[in-house]
């Protein structure tokens, strides 16, 4: 084998080694973990994960998935490797969605039957205060300058700006009906949130707490009613925001400059949650009726694939 054959074998281990991750997705009907190679685009297997799982993390060192199993009224920790479980955290009553912090020390937990926000120290396993917020609390996020913690209330219709420091609410914004999901740009400046019921999408400024810009959606051919905008991420270079708009069965693309909708990609039936891959260069979809995941190519604004996964996909973790 000469040295340039070699050269080229090498390289090409090299890419495929730098491609190499894995996308976690929660089957809530199948009390399962789903593992998806993205790069070849197939299913590899599931496993068992605890009763209705829901919401999922991936831990900033990438060896723990934290994944909410609602009816087990716990957080599991699973290692990412082995997929056995090391740990369980005291979540609270039916755990749907929750947050990280930034240093992956701190755990930020929707309650949704009792009104509140669970905190929760990993390293003790210790729930270390319970936050009583608006009715049916839903998306929950933390700003990356681990400042603010925002939960949105399903039934209230706000925002609560809870300080990181101190653990208590120190303002609310009226935003929407029925507000699902919450993210912050990665300079921690603004939020966006969605709003199920309105069918839009809601810039607010961190600073001042206040909404800012409204964006609604109209997909011709599809009723309006049908577009319920969930789930929401931003790049973070904040050039652009997707946003998953339900039994819509699109993904909005968002000029995060000019707050424009670029396009709608159609993608699985139902589409719940969104993840990216580390490189940003794909965008990940669960679709929680058509039973799969879809792959969307960020530089060509294409959905490349769909993959079965197994009954209600509903969030997404990704590792590299």
């Amino acid at each position: 084998m000469n040295k340039q054959v070699l050269s080229v074998i090498l390289l090409s281990l090299v890419t495929a080694l730098a491609q190499a991750e894995v996308v976690f997705v929660t089957l809530e009907k199948d009390n399962a973990l789903a593992l998806v190679d993205p790069v070849e685009g197939k299913l590899i297997k599931t496993v068992e994960v605890g009763q209705r799982p829901r919401g999922i993390a991936i831990s900033p060192d990438k060896k723990v998935l934290y994944i909410a199993a609602s009816d087990d009224n716990t957080i599991k920790m699973v290692d990412t490797e082995t997929l056995k479980e090391i740990g369980v955290l005291p979540s609270g009553d039916d755990p749907e969605t929750f947050a990280l912090n930034p240093k992956g020390d701190r755990l930020y937990v929707s309650n949704e039957d009792d009104s509140k926000v669970t905190v929760i120290d990993i390293a003790k396993k210790k729930a270390i205060k319970q936050i009583k917020v608006g009715v049916e609390p839903e998306g929950i996020s933390v700003s990356p300058d681990n400042h603010w913690i925002i939960s949105t209330s399903e039934t209230t219709n706000m925002l609560h700006w809870i300080d990181a420091k101190t653990n208590e609410i120190v303002e609310n914004t009226l935003v929407d009906p029925r507000p699902r999901a919450v993210t912050f740009t990665a300079d921690s400046t603004s939020a966006w949130v969605t709003s199920e019921m309105a069918g839009s999408l809601m810039i607010v400024d961190a600073k001042a707490k206040q909404v800012t810009k409204r964006i609604g959606f109209e997909i011709q051919g599809v009723a309006k009613d049908k577009i319920q905008p969930v789930g929401v991420v931003i790049d973070k270079e904040s050039k652009r925001g997707y946003v998953a708009l339900g039994p819509a069965n699109r993904v909005a693309v968002i000029n995060a400059q000019t707050y424009e909708v670029e396009k709608y990609l159609l993608v699985g039936q139902r589409v719940w949650n969104l993840a990216f891959s580390p490189d940003q260069k794909r965008l990940y979809t669960t679709n929680g009726v058509s039973n799969d995941v879809s792959i969307i190519d960020l530089e060509s604004l294409t959905v490349t694939k769909s993959i079965a996964v197994g009954n209600y996909p509903w969030g997404v973790a990704v590792k590299p």
